[in-house]
């Protein structure tokens, strides 16, 4: 296997608050942002990994240069070194060096730049042995899967011996559920008419036009004015009919009070989940929600920092859909654990995928779920939005409402040379447009 010989770590911003694409209840005008790291190698061939995590502007170079103080841990360093033991390193990035996990400890701006160097070499690592992601995951056996992983503040609930038991119990199914998933994909959702910035005139159009492309799956932003969510969820579910399925997203807006009794005025649309109904922190908080909201689920985890918030959700019931985020947890070391965690307490992995390259991501995670994992796909469903795929090299490709499996070699999140140019902060083409800095 190769070395790393150097790692680049690149601030990539879009401009996406200028037609406010992603724009909710707390964040109103987002710039999809990418803390970019890509490994080179002594490769011949001269092959390189990439990662990434996901901003939202200002503070990407924050990020930027906390993944260039982590770059130390695996420049130098061969990839053999690395996949012998994915869970030895997985710890030594985290806690290696104390004096940078004190910045954290395990979240925050820390975590987030460690996801995007443990996810470069995962994607180094696949692409090295001709895979995709998830192919590389579901191939593993039991034994080599619980290897990658950090048992560490969460072997109370979940020791490796018994990752092993229910990794071994659904190794026998694996082949036909690959099988399912290349003929039917995965299900998925669509997050992309329903932003909070959108006039209802929009949400309508893209509504009707998420029908015709074969949606049956929609979220709505909530969390602004009540009356403003009673009317555009009134439109959705207008246009979307009573059999479509409608969920709601109030971005961490609300008190634990003021969630319930807004929800129980939604609670007319009938929708699946109300997502990040308070604080993300807070996980008493969630479980009152869940316990007073009856017939509504309760959806969290974009914003969860580490496996033991996770850990902490589920033993107290407080969620019944967990929405983990390979970009904030430290990589995908962390989310596959997160999703031995869900499979454990019976609660189905639904991951988040509202940012740049995070669709990418998941695909990856939720098909090795499917495949080793849980074994099912009930209650499962994929986020899609449908913004800035086009800069990726080997982009999602979704139809009907499904994920298609990817096929090419990798995590999928190689970006084009020309975007990441146009788009370098805050000298790409991208950015010289900009006639309002002070918003960004």
């Amino acid at each position: 296997m190769p070395t790393i010989t150097r790692v680049e770590v690149q601030d990539v911003r879009f401009p996406t608050s200028r037609s406010l694409d992603g724009s909710d209840a707390m964040n109103a005008a987002p710039d999809y942002s990418a803390t970019y790291v890509t490994l080179y190698t002594d490769a011949p061939s001269g092959l390189t990994g990439q990662g990434l995590t996901f901003t939202i502007g200002r503070g990407n170079d924050i990020c930027v240069a906390a993944a260039r103080s982590l770059s130390g841990m695996v420049e130098g360093r061969s990839l053999a070194s690395i996949t012998e033991n994915m869970g030895r390193f997985w710890r030594q990035i985290i806690s290696g060096d104390s004096q940078l996990r004190w910045l954290g400890p395990e979240k925050g701006v820390i975590h987030l730049a460690t996801a995007a160097i443990v996810n470069a070499v995962w994607d180094l690592w696949a692409k090295i042995e001709g895979k995709p992601l998830w192919k590389l995951l579901a191939d593993m056996s039991p034994d080599e899967l619980v290897r990658c992983l950090d048992f560490r503040f969460v072997s109370d609930v979940l020791t490796p011996e018994e990752a092993l038991a229910m990794l071994q119990r659904q190794a026998s199914g694996k082949a036909s559920r690959e099988q399912a998933l290349i003929e039917r994909g995965y299900p998925a959702y669509t997050t992309s008419a329903g932003w909070l910035g959108y006039s209802e005139e929009k949400i309508r159009r893209l509504a009707r036009e998420g029908l015709a492309e074969g949606w049956t799956h929609f979220k709505q932003k909530v969390g602004g004015d009540l009356q403003e969510d009673i009317r555009r969820a009134c439109i959705l579910r207008e246009e979307i009919g009573e059999t479509g399925t409608l969920m709601m997203d109030a971005n961490q807006v609300w008190d634990v009070d003021e969630a319930i009794h807004n929800m129980r005025q939604l609670a007319q649309f009938n929708p699946m989940w109300i997502e990040e109904p308070t604080s993300p922190d807070d996980i008493l908080g969630h479980a009152e929600i869940r316990r007073r909201l009856d017939g509504i689920g309760v959806a969290t985890g974009e914003h969860c920092q580490n496996r033991v918030m996770f850990k902490q959700l589920l033993q107290a019931g407080a969620i019944d859909y967990c929405q983990v985020d390979v970009a904030r947890l430290g990589g995908f070391n962390e989310a596959i654990l997160v999703l031995l965690l869900a499979a454990r307490f019976g609660v189905p992995v639904c991951p988040h995928g509202g940012g740049v390259g995070l669709c990418e991501y998941i695909q990856h995670l939720s098909m090795f779920d499917y495949i080793a994992v849980s074994g099912s796909l009930e209650g499962r469903v994929l986020e899609y939005v449908d913004h800035l795929h086009e800069h990726f090299v080997d982009p999602v490709r979704v139809e009907r409402g499904h994920y298609r499996v990817p096929t090419a070699a990798g995590s999928s999140i190689t970006m084009h040379a020309a975007s990441l140019a146009e788009h370098l902060f805050p000298t790409g083409a991208a950015w010289q447009l900009d006639a309002s800095p002070s918003d960004r």
